[in-house]
């Protein structure tokens, strides 16, 4: 078979003990399929690699279905399409939704949808968002902050993994709603992203010697909305600050995820006398926020009001190991793997 013609695939080889990484593994490869009446075959660009897929991987069931052992591993992709039997897709128009570690990858055309190229004359984000700020994480962002937070002028919002492709989009939302924001993140560097570049107000080391005293400092008059995408000692640290009537988002709890089994629970107790909503969510259970946040937030991102930032990583070969860095707070932004060149 001639290169234009293989398919090379991820699938899962064994279930990971602890963090995954190429080891768990294998590549294989057949030929490019052909699409049916409806479908489509896409030629990976992006792929998207998301802390959720950790889950994917343990044998018991979550609220997805678990990948099973010689099955292709799961994530979204940007793509061009190469083969069409689908009206109102054709060759060469890029589609954002197709799933699978693939370089290639066979679609029921209704599971996609068409991204406008950038253009002279249509300025437009460019491609890789619609996997990260525009795509799942921004929309979970969205949901999250809207739904459950609620934010309002004057009050203080705490956002984890806030230089993260989530985080960093709950933290602008809170400062568009008047809030005063506060990140948590992991080092110099990303902290210091997040007070310049994203303009949230402080940012605090989760690698702090004291981290609660740290937070303490930086939420002087408590926590009134919590965004939570780490959990462990970070959720200890803004538990003990939560005002009365507190919102929690709970959205990820990544610092457990290569746990098993996972460790005990923090006592709620306060959560009964301080009358603190804490509320868990999946952005899927609610698919039209994700067009609704595409069509709010894309004039923001082309214009460059909504900041955002990608690390980019060569090769499909490379996501497994892509995979275990996310989950170990390795990426700076949303990850994204490059499979295929963009031809435009």
């Amino acid at each position: 078979m001639s290169a234009d013609t293989v398919r090379r695939s991820v699938v899962l080889r064994r279930r990971p003990s602890g963090a995954p990484d190429g080891s768990d593994f294998d590549i294989i490869e057949d030929a490019v399929p052909t699409p049916g009446a409806h479908e489509v075959v896409t030629r990976t660009i992006w792929l998207s690699i998301d802390p959720y897929m950790r889950g994917r991987l343990r044998e018991q069931q979550t609220y997805a279905k678990a990948i099973e052992i010689g099955e292709v591993m799961t994530g979204e992709t940007v793509g061009e399409v190469i083969a069409s039997a689908a009206p109102g897709l054709a060759v060469g128009d890029i589609v954002v939704g197709a799933r699978g570690w693939q370089t290639h990858v066979l679609s029921n055309a209704a599971q996609l949808t068409k991204v406008d190229r950038p253009t002279a004359d249509r300025p437009a984000p460019p491609i890789s968002t619609w996997l990260g700020v525009l795509g799942m994480p921004g929309a979970t962002a969205y949901t999250g902050v809207t739904d459950i937070l609620k934010p309002k002028a004057g009050e203080t919002v705490v956002v984890s993994a806030a230089s993260g492709a989530v985080g960093s989009v709950a933290g602008q939302l809170a400062k568009r709603a008047g809030a005063r924001v506060v990140g948590v993140a992991g080092g110099a560097e990303k902290c210091l992203y997040v007070q310049d570049a994203l303009s949230f107000d402080d940012c605090v080391d989760h690698r702090s010697i004291d981290l609660g005293a740290e937070l303490a400092a930086s939420c002087p008059n408590g926590i009134d909305c919590y965004f939570e995408n780490v959990g462990g000692a970070v959720q200890a640290a803004v538990f003990d600050l939560l005002n009365p009537f507190a919102r929690v988002a709970m959205c990820g709890m990544v610092s457990q995820y290569n746990q098993d089994p996972f460790p005990p629970g923090p006592n709620l107790g306060f959560v009964v006398g301080k009358r603190v909503l804490i509320e868990g969510f999946i952005v899927s259970d609610k698919p039209e926020r994700i067009a609704e946040w595409r069509k709010l937030a894309a004039p923001w991102v082309a214009e460059g009001s909504l900041e955002y930032r990608e690390d980019e990583i060569d090769g499909l070969e490379n996501a497994p190991d892509a995979l275990g860095g996310i989950l170990g707070g390795r990426n700076f932004g949303k990850l994204l793997v490059r499979v295929g060149p963009d031809s435009h």
